[in-house]
């Protein structure tokens, strides 16, 4: 369903309840009430449409060999899906049930039947919310030449500015043999860092490839670094992150 029918279908509700409620009001009251009325309606409508709403058009999400340790999602230590935002096909979905397989890079959700599980379709998702991290889908046709092996897939977005600082997440399956010769499966967990200043991306890795990024200011930073004990050793997101936000206040 669209979001000009929804519009269109709250719309001829709202008519019928304003008809009956417009004398006796202040203009300032009448707008309030309003708005409220528009909140609340197209939220019982979304509820109404239930499997009706275009959230629910992709595949079943298959779940994994159980002998597998550990597990595919974001964070670590995620074993379930918890409430999320999402902008999918433009409209913006909030307290959506989602995961996030890191492994698959797929965004999972549960149907309006609390059951069954599925898959989100990655080329309508513009970007999403989850645990208080902002994910940004980024297409790799669509970047310069020089994007330093970005892919395609979600990052999160750790700072977003001028200059944006994003974070791969990354899960792989490893084979190994246990203390005693049993052979293991597991998942196991890596990032991998990104600046996109301009046009271009470029992969950070280390302190020094990361303000060498940003060495238009390099001196200004590094002064800023030692007056607010900033470490890269101890936190290195939060490192980038807030010197790039400098950065950008620099640049202004």
């Amino acid at each position: 369903m669209s979001k000009h029918i929804l519009k269109a279908s709250i719309w001829c509700i709202l008519y019928v309840i304003s008809a009956s409620n417009s004398f006796g009001q202040t203009t300032s009251n009448d707008s309030t009430y309003l708005q409220n009325t528009i909140a609340q309606t197209e939220s019982n409508f979304r509820k109404a449409i239930g499997q009706e709403s275009r959230l629910y058009n992709g595949p079943e999400y298959l779940l994994y060999d159980r002998n597998i340790k550990g597990n595919a999602l974001y964070p670590l230590d995620a074993t379930t899906w918890q409430p999320g935002e999402v902008n999918y096909d433009g409209i913006v979905y909030k307290g959506v049930p989602i995961m996030y397989d890191i492994y698959r890079d797929q965004l999972a959700a549960v149907l309006y039947n609390r059951f069954s599980i599925y898959v989100f379709l990655s080329e309508r998702v513009h970007d999403f919310t989850l645990f208080d991290h902002h994910f940004v889908r980024i297409v790799a046709d669509s970047l310069s030449t020089n994007n330093s092996g970005v892919t395609t897939g979600f990052y999160d977005q750790l700072y977003g500015g001028k200059i944006e600082v994003l974070a791969k997440r990354i899960k792989n399956i490893q084979n190994s043999t246990s203390t005693i010769g049993v052979p293991e499966t597991y998942f196991s967990a890596k990032n991998e860092y990104y600046i996109k200043k301009g046009n271009i991306f470029y992969n950070v890795s280390s302190k020094r490839s990361f303000l060498n990024v940003l060495k238009d200011k390099k001196s200004l930073l590094q002064k800023y670094i030692r007056d607010n004990n900033i470490s890269f050793r101890d936190n290195r997101e939060a490192y980038m992150a807030q010197v790039a936000s400098y950065y950008d206040h620099l640049a202004n």
